[in-house]
């Protein structure tokens, strides 16, 4: 069976909650509209995506409001001294003596006991120093916005990345240490890994997934066959592993920035593989990798002819009307959508609604905003308007930013310095084989969501009526992970903050992904768990921590707990498809959507 989404739609009915009409100078077309924005979109990719005006903009505001403010300067100076006499007191220091600044908690580039030598270490301590200046020179500036500090501490800690004396053969006492006992191996190793990757940048080559893991071999392995299928996803139901099942289905909506099969990776670190071996029937949407034809499709054309699309062939197949949805990341965002707006118009077809790493609030969504204004979405757009794609290494540089010192400076020190290839992994496998985002749903993604921040401010619209997620009567378990850089968890967190049904947040250690990646047996790690009853009071996230004492072990089990509390009685598995009533076989899983590179 095969559909096309909706193109075209108004942007009332997009979701967004954008007004549906425009005032006079925003309507009016101009002459030379097309020519500005294609030399935009052609300046876009000299810089790399990233707006000059916006960096120009957030330096110049710091300028400005620390040039009126000479006692500040004077404070800063005083911090500056202080910063040499630690420096100079800590020469003459013991290996055993704490240093005056430590690198932070991911920062993992002076690990190596070799920096705790002298004249490693002073390197060390003056470079993290600078560090430390900068952090207090873009602190408690009034009148400075709050972004442009924050864009002024990234871009000058980005700057200071590049002179690490970890980044340099002769000052890095680990690539010293490898050079001396390979005989000089390491770095004939780490010349031959950079030419080519040189020549591999310099013939625009995409770099191919290892080959140690095959998508639908080792990896997305689990059992299952293709019941749906339209221009936006295949659907994937997945064969019952036990003789009966809970009766109602689980549907797992991951995020179109990524493929799906994050989780489902290896059989033993699969969540998909897990539940289905839990007992329940497992349906999973895969989202199409979407090139330039798909550049007019919005966020609602994922809503309807994804999430709603996906709920009817489910409820056909399986003959049940109640549905447990699982949403993850920007999945998570467009079920609590969806969710909020089957509320309001009384479709009470989903069980419960689980969100893993997921925001429905995003006015603290974490770095990311450093990337996000007014000038750089705009930059964005003409770009897009020029492609009518995101592509996946325009999406993956940004990430990569964010943690530069370890996805690109430590990444780059162990290939380049050290010569040691990197360890094929299914997580790295699924890592570079990114996904492009088509032009318009992700403009309105940003606008709506991110800028304006409208699903909880009381401004997103579906078809045409503003939602409310306190509609959401279905029970809720919200998880958050500790070091998202992608989803911070207290932003995740908020999400008790505007609802009122019955709710569990559980918080597990790891980040964005390794976090909900936490099979059992994985080692080193933990989660706590809380359960907000309907009407309670709303407790703060420094609080809520403060009174939930750890778990060892993996959070997964708490999951199939909290589903089998909220399941009917166990039944005989639903067969697989319905072809009579339009869902076919369409082949074998994984499918054909998640092989588009």
């Amino acid at each position: 069976m095969t559909s096309q989404p909706r193109k075209s739609l108004s942007a009332e009915s997009t979701g967004t909650g954008m007004p549906d009409h425009q005032s006079a100078d925003e309507a009016r077309a101009h002459p030379y509209d097309g020519a500005d924005r294609a030399l935009r979109a052609m300046l876009a990719q000299v810089t790399g995506e990233v707006s000059q005006q916006a960096a120009a903009g957030a330096w110049l505001d710091w300028v400005m409001h620390i040039g009126r403010a000479p006692g500040r300067q004077l404070e800063l100076a005083q911090h500056a001294i202080e910063s040499a006499w630690k420096l100079a007191a800590d020469m003459g220091a013991s290996a055993e003596t704490d240093p005056p600044f430590t690198p932070g908690p991911n920062d993992h580039r002076f690990a190596h006991p070799g920096w705790s030598q002298p004249s490693f270490r002073a390197m060390q301590q003056a470079f993290l120093a600078g560090h430390d200046w900068w952090d207090h020179a873009t602190d408690g500036i009034p009148g400075l916005r709050r972004q442009d500090a924050a864009r002024v501490r990234f871009m000058a800690r980005q700057a200071l990345d590049t002179l690490s004396p970890s980044n340099v053969a002769l000052t890095n006492p680990e690539v010293i240490e490898h050079a001396l006992k390979s005989n000089g191996h390491s770095l004939a190793a780490g010349a031959s890994l950079a030419s080519k990757d040189l020549l591999r940048a310099l013939k625009h080559e995409e770099t191919a997934p290892p080959s140690k893991f095959k998508v639908g071999h080792d990896l997305a392995a689990t059992k299952g066959e293709v019941v749906y299928r339209n221009a936006l996803f295949e659907l994937i139901q997945y064969a019952p592993q036990t003789d009966t099942v809970r009766a109602e289905p689980i549907l797992i909506v991951p995020a179109w920035i990524m493929k799906y099969y994050i989780l489902d990776l290896r059989p033993e670190n699969s969540l998909i593989n897990y539940l289905v071996g839990q007992g329940f029937t497992v349906f999973c949407i895969s989202w199409i990798n979407p090139g330039p034809e798909l550049r007019d499709v919005s966020l609602d054309d994922y809503r309807t002819d994804g999430l709603m699309a996906a709920v009817d062939a489910v409820s056909t197949i399986t003959g049940n009307e109640k549905i447990h949805a699982c949403g993850y990341c920007l999945g998570g965002t467009i079920l609590s959508i969806a969710a909020a707006a089957m509320a309001r118009d009384g479709d009470d077809r989903l069980a419960s609604v689980t969100l893993l790493a997921a925001q429905t609030d995003f006015t603290e969504a974490g770095e990311l905003m450093l990337f996000l204004d007014e000038s750089q979405v705009s930059l964005l757009e003409d770009l897009m308007s020029d492609q009518g794609y995101l592509s996946s290494d325009q999406m993956v540089g940004a990430f990569r930013a964010i943690r530069s010192e370890d996805l690109v400076w430590q990444r780059a020190v162990r290939r380049y310095l050290l010569g040691i290839e990197e360890k094929e992994t299914d997580l790295g496998t699924w890592n570079a084989d990114a996904t492009r985002m088509p032009a318009r749903m992700h403009s309105e993604y940003l606008r709506g969501l991110f800028m304006e921040n409208r699903l909880t401010a009381g401004r997103f619209a579906v078809d045409g009526k503003v939602i409310a997620l306190r509609d959401i009567s279905a029970p809720m378990f919200v998880v958050g992970t500790e070091t998202d850089h992608i989803a911070p968890w207290r932003s995740v967190y908020k999400t008790k903050l505007f609802t009122s049904c019955d709710l569990r947040f559980l918080l597990t250690s790891s980040g964005h992904n390794g976090g909900i990646v936490s099979e059992p047996g994985h080692p080193h790690r933990h989660y706590r768990i809380g359960h907000r009853k309907p009407g309670a009071l709303y407790m703060d996230p420094d609080t809520w921590l403060a009174s939930h004492a750890p778990h060892e072990g993996s959070w997964w089990p708490e999951l199939v707990k909290w589903l089998d509390g909220h399941s009917g009685e166990r039944i005989d598995p639903p067969p697989m498809a319905a072809p009579d009533a339009g869902y076919p076989s369409l082949g074998k899983a994984p499918g054909s959507y998640v092989l588009i590179r």
